[in-house]
């Protein structure tokens, strides 16, 4: 556990002073005793090291020998003395000869002036190099420091020189004897005498007058172009080492921290649009100016979103007269006192309003299949409300609530059974990690699979000058009313199915005690009401924050770190496990960056509102900011349920593969007494595939920005309910916050590696390899299906996969050129290899934006990415190429070979202009 006090660390060594430098020994060297800044009297081994790390300089100077001396004839950090001219330097391109004549001994003379006009570059190991490249350190990735220096010509006194006038020479002679005899040039009482017109001397003055004011001019144009700023800029950020940057990060991450901002976040109620909500927002707000961001900056945005009434919710059964009988309690217990706010009321966000009535019918888990087998067995749905439960091979409520609409159902209750999340699988909350028998699972059933964002503005900004649907014009919206339940509550209604319908198939049978047997319902079942009277609110403000550390080459090029800030409740995982981890990554990078650190790429962080109604925040920045995102994102890396287990899961591009496996390698699991590196060997890990249930769907599959979503889970936790609270973090979720450290170090690493390497560390070759295998995959899956009557021809797909992975091959071979380059030159980088590089970095960023069709999936043009992007009525989050999917499920042949055809020519495309 990181220390708490304030940890320091010693500046950079002052430059020595002439006198200091040339004495050698240690006279010069800086002590941490001797720094102004005050430092903690007891430190710890790794302290004192992690003290010393952030000073690259002393590894440029420390060497193995006793008291740090400097190696002979070496200065230390590459310091030289500055070269102390007089006139014996005369000697050095004089003749040795006593005899050589005056005309020889002044053509030696303008020799010697002329190469003092020049920039001596003699400590670049004799290579022609330009001043204005980088010096990149020779154990790549690592940058150093530039190193250049130059000599202006000395201007000396007018007759020094002799030229053809022999009394010239004589007088000359005698000034030096005069000089010898009384030590000092000022000693001379009349001035020296002006060269003759013709004269050497004459041609010396105008050349020498000319240099000067051309060096001035030149001098005037770089100081006006702040090119001195830029270098300094530069030079700042290349004095820190990129390790000791790394080891820094890593061990600066707290776990107090992390504790303390979990247990403020969750410290009351904050749905979206809600004064709890706003209060975060400010508190996030003033977080990020605290801990150093530059340009922080709220965002707000005009969303539809609905909000339940007290008194307007209701389950009831009701007797032949419509009295009730039985009515479901709804709230949950009190889970634990807050001192502000309350526990908010379950309920489903953007649900139907409404106050339906119809015979009860037990459908499993809301799945078509399920209906479908309802229908087959002669169960009658229409006109039912229907009940079903939470998970199964479909985790969507949106999409069990559609089932139900398509179905004929006039209402939806949803629940979460004992045998899926309960006393069934393990012990319950609080003291366990599965849903209690009063929990219940809020949530949204706006179908995110079909619109995406707010749903009155799909594909453009909900900015207030901006058109708006009707909400019976959106397709993102179901149109029956839905509530979530309890088992407790759901336990009543089923006791009333027996004997109704038939009874269910084994696989149906649910772990809800007391039920006995499990039956349908049918068309004589009991009557129950369901009441959803709700606010709606077509305009409600939302607001993300925004704040950023600003890059230093590239500074346009973007990676972006998100997080969502509202919760159904208080939101312990869901988000603010992630809130948290990221909070404590920008105070480590944010001391840094006040230290004088920059990444080579901008690092902007971003707090999204409004994620739980339908991934709102996100969609919204990003459908406002396309085409600078599509030009300029990077990379986004998502957290939202960051720490719910000890097992740690990635999902997202592949790009990602070999560097996130490079950063588990240096990360430690201390109940498992290995790297995390290794557990991931072991489990026989990959990154996974991305669903659509949090806010890297819009960058991913609307702009193309490679994603990364981070996660830590294991069994399943009390998700969207009020037990998901703080008291549950710290007692079961992560005691010791171990975890959440853990991902806080993954997460600095992985930001430090794509803002900061010279080369974007993106694993071309497995997104090709990953190409050929999902191919493979969905051929195979649609000659299973046998949906079309002719299964389209996958050739063309698989061409296109071989010329992406001959492309990327070709691509990727001008890395090795550029590091063999670099260290062939001692680590120097010129800056013509410099803006190929940058370039380079481009176009690897692009490869993904190109993977675009950006007429979009037909009936879900938000949806633009051909690879990843969920189906319409799935999220399955390893069902890659959604617009082929959708083509072979409708039935139709010639629509399915066309979207084949037409997803193989952007393959092709994309890979082409890697190479171009």
């Amino acid at each position: 556990m990181a220390p708490t006090q304030d940890q320091r660390y010693d500046h950079v060594p002052p430059i020595p002073s002439y006198d200091e430098a040339v004495a050698g020994g240690s006279a010069w060297h800086h002590d941490v005793a001797d720094s102004p800044v005050d430092h903690p009297r007891h430190t710890t081994e790794a302290e004192a090291e992690g003290q010393s790390l952030l000073t690259s300089s002393r590894h440029a100077f420390e060497s193995s020998t006793p008291n740090h001396q400097p190696p002979q004839g070496r200065r230390p950090r590459g310091y030289r003395p500055p070269t102390v001219e007089t006139d014996e330097e005369s000697n050095l391109f004089s003749s040795d000869s006593d005899s050589d004549s005056d005309d020889e001994r002044e053509a030696d003379h303008v020799r010697r002036e002329m190469q003092e006009m020049e920039i001596d570059d003699s400590d670049v190991h004799g290579r022609n190099r330009s001043s204005w490249g980088k010096r990149i350190g020779l154990a790549l990735p690592q940058w150093r420091r530039w190193k250049w220096r130059w000599r202006l010509p000395t201007l000396r006194a007018g007759g020094s020189g002799g030229g053809d006038n022999p009394g010239t020479a004589a007088a000359g002679a005698a000034g030096a004897e005069e000089q010898q005899a009384s030590g000092s040039w000022f000693a001379r009482a009349r001035p020296p005498a002006l060269p003759k017109f013709g004269s050497a001397a004459l041609f010396l003055l105008v050349g020498r007058t000319f240099a000067v004011f051309l060096v001035l001019g030149f001098l005037y144009l770089l100081f006006a172009s702040d090119l001195f700023g830029n270098m300094a800029r530069r030079m700042g950020s290349q004095m820190f080492d990129p390790e000791s940057v790394r080891i820094h990060v890593q061990g600066s991450v707290d776990a107090r921290r992390i504790r303390d901002h979990l247990k403020h976040f969750t410290s009351y109620a904050h749905i979206a649009g809600t004064a709890g909500d706003f209060a975060l927002m400010e508190d996030t707000e003033m977080l990020f100016q605290k801990y150093g961001l530059e340009d922080v900056n709220r965002d707000v945005y005009q969303v539809y979103l609905n909000y339940p009434k007290a008194g307007g919710r209701a389950v009831q059964i009701l007797e032949n007269g419509g009295k009730a009988t039985w009515s479901a309690k709804l709230e949950e217990e009190e889970a634990g006192g807050r001192t502000a706010g309350r526990q908010t009321f379950a309920f489903h966000g953007h649900s139907k309003a409404g106050d339906v009535k119809g015979r009860l019918v037990y459908a499993n888990y809301g799945l078509r299949e399920d209906f479908q087998a309802l229908k087959e067995s002669g169960i009658n749905t229409n006109g039912a409300i229907v009940l079903v439960r939470h998970h199964g091979p479909q985790d969507d409520v949106a999409l069990k609530v559609k089932a139900a609409e398509e179905a004929g159902a006039v209402g939806c209750i949803t629940y979460s059974d004992p045998t899926d999340d309960g006393f069934v699988k393990g012990t319950t909350a609080p003291k366990g990690r599965f849903m209690p028998a009063d929990g219940v699972q809020r949530g949204t059933v706006s179908l995110t699979s079909w619109v995406v964002g707010d749903v009155l503005t799909p594909g453009w900004g909900s900015k207030d000058h901006l058109p708006r649907m009707k909400v019976d014009q959106t397709k993102g919206l179901v149109k029956i009313p839905s509530i979530p339940l309890a088992w407790r509550d759901a336990q009543g209604l089923l006791q009333q199915l027996k004997g109704f319908g038939h009874p269910v198939p084994e696989l149906w049978v649910g772990g809800v005690p007391d039920v006995g047997e499990w039956w349908t319902g049918n068309d004589s079942s009991p009557i129950v009401r369901l009441k959803n009277e709700q606010d709606e609110v077509e305009k409600q403000p939302i607001w993300n924050v925004y704040g950023r550390i600003s890059g230093i080459e590239q500074g346009e090029k973007k990676v972006i770190i998100g997080n969502h800030r509202d919760s159904w409740a208080f939101g312990a995982v869901d988000p603010h496990s992630g809130t948290a981890i990221m909070m404590e990554i920008i105070r480590v990078l944010g001391d840094l960056a006040a230290r004088g650190w920059r990444p080579l790429r901008t690092i902007e962080f971003a707090s999204w509102d409004a994620e739980e109604y339908n991934l709102i925040g996100s969609t919204e920045y990003v459908e406002q900011n396309d085409e600078a995102l599509r030009r300029d994102a990077l990379a986004y890396i998502n957290l939202d349920k960051a720490v719910s287990g000890d097992t740690f899961h990635a999902a997202g591009s592949p790009v990602f593969r070999k560097l996130l496996l490079q950063i588990l390698n240096r990360v430690a699991d201390p109940h498992y007494n290995t790297t995390l590196r290794e557990r991931w060997d072991r489990r026989k890990g990959d990154i996974e595939g991305l669903g659509a249930d949090s806010d890297y769907v819009a960058f991913q599959d609307i702009v193309g920005t490679s994603s990364l979503d981070l996660h830590f889970s294991g069994d399943k936790f009390p998700h969207r309910s009020s037990y998901e609270n703080f008291e549950w973090m710290d007692n079961v979720g992560d005691p010791g916050f171990i975890y959440h450290t853990l991902m806080g170090q993954i997460l600095g690493l992985l930001i430090l590696e794509l803002a900061d390497r010279p080369i974007v560390p993106f694993d071309m070759p497995a997104y090709a390899d990953s190409l050929a295998r999902w191919v493979r995959e969905l051929e195979s899956w649609a000659k299973k299906r046998g949906a079309a009557d002719k299964p389209p021809s996958f050739d063309a797909l698989h061409l296109a996969a071989k010329e992406v992975a001959k492309s990327v091959r070709d691509f990727s071979k001008w890395e090795s050129t550029w590091e063999s380059s670099v260290l062939s030159a001692s680590g120097w980088e010129p800056s013509g290899l410099g803006r190929r590089r940058a370039e380079y970095n481009v176009r690897m960023g692009q490869f993904e934006t190109d993977l675009l069709d950006l007429a979009g999936i037909p009936d879900r043009t938000q949806f633009k990415h051909v690879v990843f992007g969920p189906q319409a009525w799935s999220r399955d989050p390893e069902a890659y190429f959604p617009s082929i999917r959708d083509a072979i499920i409708s039935g139709n042949a010639t629509l399915a070979q066309l979207t084949v055809d037409r997803v193989a020519a952007i393959l092709k495309q994309a890979g082409a202009n890697l190479v171009k």
